[in-house]
């Protein structure tokens, strides 16, 4: 019979993987996917390529735990603006006009980290990012079409559209008050369609 007890291989982790991964997200938000390298991540933990690797198995899969705690935590929140209380128009105005707040006060840098990354050249990082985008999208087309089915489809791909612009601008250093006319513009417009 074997008393040993077994341990794990190597010496014990000396950081902490949500601080890394916050970390990590600053990084990716800053620079981009494409521009931030393993080296950047290293240096910025203060750790080194092998703990990296043995903590997060590789900068993609950083990256998905990285979208994951940006979506849980960070994003805009949706629910908080899509209310079924108020008219749609009103949710939809009041999602955007928080777009355009939130991508202005963006730490670091401008827009949001989800839609930024469906840009990037990574093609699983890039798939990551659109899964994420996707959802968020789903959630929009599903609220206007518990009042206005035929309307769903259009309405969030102008939604989406708009608030891809708003962050492509907050990136490009448009400020609040030029997102926020953009924002109002507009929930002008989808006020023409209801």
């Amino acid at each position: 019979m074997d008393t040993k007890i077994s341990r794990p291989r190597g010496r014990p982790r000396r950081f902490d993987l949500e601080q890394a991964v916050a970390a990590a997200q600053g990084l990716f938000a800053a620079k981009g996917y494409d521009a931030v390298s393993v080296s950047d991540i290293t240096q910025a933990l203060g750790i080194n390529p092998p703990s990296f690797y043995a903590a997060f198995g590789s900068k993609g899969a950083l990256y998905d735990r990285v979208l994951e705690r940006y979506s849980g935590k960070d994003a805009l929140p949706l629910g908080q603006f899509l209310r079924p209380d108020r008219p749609v128009e009103e949710s939809l105005a009041a999602t955007l006009e928080a777009a355009a707040r939130f991508y202005a006060n963006t730490p670091d840098a401008g827009g949001c980290l989800v839609v930024e990354g469906t840009r990037c050249t990574d093609q699983e990082a890039r798939e990551a990012a659109l899964a994420y985008n996707l959802a968020s999208e789903d959630v929009i087309r599903k609220y206007i079409a518990e009042r206005h089915p035929d309307e769903a489809d259009r309405l969030t791909d102008f939604v989406a559209t708009t608030m891809f612009g708003l962050s492509a601008k907050a990136r490009n250093g448009h400020d609040l008050s030029q997102l926020l006319a953009t924002a109002r513009l507009a929930a002008a417009a989808l006020r023409t369609v209801f």
